[in-house]
């Protein structure tokens, strides 16, 4: 029998891809570049969003 994919809705303003590394344009003493992670305000991360009714009970 088949299992049936979860239905996990994705953030609206990222469309699911949550993290974004972004470069300063230094580089570090091995010669790497130094880099930020940013995170969507929207999901804080996660990538998902709750439906608005589950959003306004808190669960």
């Amino acid at each position: 029998m088949p299992q049936h994919a979860q239905n996990t809705p994705a953030c609206r303003d990222c469309d699911g891809f949550a993290t974004a590394a972004i470069t300063t344009g230094t580089r570090h003493a091995d010669g790497t570049r130094a880099t930020l992670r940013v995170n969507c305000p929207t999901c804080q991360g996660t990538g998902r969003t709750l439906p608005a009714a589950l959003a306004r009970t808190g669960r």
